[in-house]
């Protein structure tokens, strides 16, 4: 992927949405990508940026109780996972994990622990963190 992506830095709301909306226009499928961070990080932030970034239009929301959002854009589809309340193999099993991990979709997993290694070791991996301010955010990306 084309974008400069930071190991580790700090970005404020709009440094963050920049950055994903340069991601997401870097992006092309199939690519999954892992978002990881508490309860509040800006997980959905950032996904919404990629999405933007990858020419999605429509609204983008969390999907915590739908488990999987799907998007369209000129450049293909958009498949956005929580997987939160997942706890086990069978619920990762009962929406497919596996095959939505495979499609030839950009693929978002926000809370991607709970895949219990089920995520593609070729991956890219994001976390967010507090920053050094409310607000801040510390972007982390592990290479694959």
């Amino acid at each position: 992927m084309a974008v400069a992506a930071p190991t580790d830095t700090e970005l404020d709301r709009d440094a963050l949405w920049a950055w994903g909306v340069r991601y997401g226009a870097a992006a092309r499928p199939p690519r999954v990508v892992t978002l990881a961070g508490d309860l509040g990080a800006g997980k959905t932030t950032l996904a919404q940026a990629i999405c933007a970034g990858f020419g999605v239009t429509e609204v983008v929301t969390s999907p915590t109780f739908a488990l999987v959002h799907e998007y369209i854009s000129p450049r293909g589809e958009v498949l956005h996972l929580d997987l939160y309340r997942l706890e086990d193999a069978l619920a990762l099993d009962s929406i497919g994990l596996d095959e939505l991990l495979a499609r030839d979709a950009l693929v978002l997993v926000e809370w991607p622990e709970r895949a219990l290694g089920r995520i593609p070791t070729g991956a890219d991996r994001l976390s967010l963190m507090p920053g050094s301010r409310e607000d801040r955010r510390r972007l982390t990306q592990a290479r694959p």
